[in-house]
């Protein structure tokens, strides 16, 4: 099962950091890249800022988080996460937003990766340090905001009824 677990985070952390794409490699730093996380209606959105002055391929990903608690690091990597972003970040501020999420609690992680494969920023999470040290690279554990996301549950619309307008004739 931690061979299995080993894999899971492997291909969750290292994949944005294999992707090879043109850049400028330099000195990378802990405070080069941050997350913050936030809730619009389903949607759950990573603002990511990018001060390593080369585009990242990054991953914004959610796991189960029940009744809100932190469930433990090889719980939430291992198992995968089927709600996620992935893609290409600039340097400067940018978004990656996952869309149509289900109600209910989510521990919100995201991971970056140079395009030289020689460094990487991961949300700190409790735990992260084991899975980081798996990778032959600098890493760092990035703090942000918010770890746990909650997703409200959709209330229905409540029905406007018409009712006639006071004093108007009817015709017979």
């Amino acid at each position: 099962m931690r061979h299995r677990a080993r894999a899971a985070v492997i291909t969750t952390f290292v994949v944005p950091a294999a992707v090879v794409i043109p850049g400028v490699a330099g000195a990378a730093e802990a405070e080069d890249v941050r997350y913050s996380f936030s809730v619009d209606g389903t949607s759950v959105t990573n603002t990511i800022v990018n001060n390593t002055g080369e585009e990242l391929i990054c991953s914004t990903s959610l796991g189960n988080a029940p009744d809100g608690i932190l469930p433990p690091v090889w719980e939430v990597v291992g198992a995968g996460q089927s709600l996620y972003e992935q893609g290409p970040v600039a340097p400067g501020t940018s978004t990656q937003v996952i869309a149509d999420v289900p109600a209910g609690s989510y521990v919100a992680l995201a991971s970056c990766g140079n395009a030289d494969s020689t460094a990487m920023w991961a949300s700190d999470y409790p735990g992260i340090e084991e899975i980081l040290a798996l990778f032959p690279l600098t890493s760092f554990a990035v703090e942000q905001g918010v770890t746990v996301v909650t997703v409200p549950a959709e209330t229905p619309a409540v029905p406007v009824q018409q009712s006639p307008s006071f004093g108007s004739s009817q015709p017979e």
